[in-house]
């Protein structure tokens, strides 16, 4: 079950892609399994599942471990990881209990091949992060799961070689990661104090956005754009799904892509993959 590519000269060379698909069965219905059977994946991490375990694994098929974090609601939310490689242990949620039924944190541990010989453990997590709305209870949910978020992250670095936190953020960090961003000052998605988050996440608490550092100081890459009118066409769009690594992984990451699709009615998704390689 192993991919291919997840074993170069005796190390790891592993290709992780994140997407939120915004309801797996309709991102199936629209293409989702071609752009899949093309990229050779070894860990796929999927937000906005929006669908129950069955489901999930029946769309995968049996060439994947699946772990899924199905929300109680119903019909929203739902984070997963699907790897060739199979997982040493996983958890469904972040660890604060409000959150324990909410779909939206999911991590898996590998131990994967080391340049030095043995092997080294890795952990990836799958975040669906609130959109949240100023000034509405939606709005304190979210800034709570960034709480969380950031009590979670030093763990992360204390108890692996290798931690990756990859998912929808719904959050622009700066006015690179927005077209219009002059125009959502006061939004969720852009407001000050979720921007501090980040300042934090890639300052004191010592983790890198490795799409941006492999990118550097230009506008985007976006990787949502909304459904309504010219947003795709004239790439207005937000940059709000990330790959978060702690420092060693992410100086490993070779290439970071975002796979936009050709043409509005070519898209599985309102938000596009996000797919890194790393080799360590």
């Amino acid at each position: 079950m192993e991919s291919a590519s997840t074993v170069t000269n005796g190390s790891a060379h592993l290709r992780v892609a994140s997407v939120n698909v915004n309801g797996i069965r309709a991102a199936f219905r629209r293409g989702m399994a071609d752009w899949l059977e093309a990229r050779d994946i070894d860990i796929l991490c999927l937000q906005e599942v929006r669908a129950p375990d069955d489901v999930v694994h029946a769309l995968l098929g049996g060439s994947w471990h699946v772990v899924h974090a199905e929300a109680a609601d119903k019909g929203r939310a739902g984070v997963a990881i699907a790897s060739k490689l199979q997982p040493t242990a996983s958890r469904l949620h972040i660890g604060d209990e409000y959150f324990a039924t909410a779909g939206r944190w999911v991590e898996s541990d590998f131990a994967v091949p080391a340049s030095t010989g043995g092997t080294t453990t890795f952990t990836v997590a799958s975040a669906y992060v609130h959109s949240g709305g100023a000034g509405t209870p939606k709005q304190e949910d979210k800034y709570r799961f960034l709480d969380a978020m950031t009590a979670r992250l030093p763990q992360l670095q204390a108890t692996s070689d290798h931690a990756l936190v990859v998912g929808d953020f719904n959050v622009g960090h700066t006015e690179r990661d927005i077209k219009n961003w002059k125009g959502n000052l006061k939004k969720s998605g852009f407001l000050p104090g979720e921007r501090e988050y980040f300042d934090r996440f890639f300052g004191d608490i010592g983790w890198a956005d490795v799409a941006r550092r492999l990118a550097g100081d230009v506008d985007g890459p976006y990787t949502w754009w909304s459904w309504r009118g010219k947003a795709f066409d004239n790439d207005t769009g937000w940059r709000i799904d990330y790959h978060m690594a702690t420092e060693t992984l992410a100086d490993s990451a070779v290439d970071a892509v975002v796979d936009r699709a050709s043409a509005y009615d070519q898209r599985f998704s309102d938000h596009a993959p996000l797919v890194v390689d790393y080799r360590f």
